[in-house]
């Protein structure tokens, strides 16, 4: 399984459309659209999960690609770096 990040999406963006966009590569396992708190759009980014071939081929397809008028970005999630927080 791999997390996917994707970023650049318009206000406009719903989790059915985001499905119907993945699904062409493969089965989505799920999708988590960051959206306003208040008004309940999209706030350009969201992580969605498939399996490893399908999520690599969707990279190659839908990085850069226009989604309406406004590019997107496609790739792997990577893990944050930080400080962890150590009990003391």
């Amino acid at each position: 399984m791999i997390t996917l990040s994707v970023r650049g999406l318009p206000k406009t963006t719903t989790e059915e459309s985001l499905t119907a966009l993945f699904a062409e590569f493969g089965v989505v396992r799920s999708i988590k659209l960051a959206k306003d708190l208040f008004s309940g759009d999209c706030r350009g980014f969201a992580s969605i999960d498939m399996e490893g071939h399908e999520a690599r081929a969707a990279i190659a397809a839908l990085d850069g690609r226009e989604l309406n008028g406004s590019a997107i970005r496609v790739g792997q999630e990577r893990p944050r770096k930080g400080k962890s927080r150590k009990r003391r």
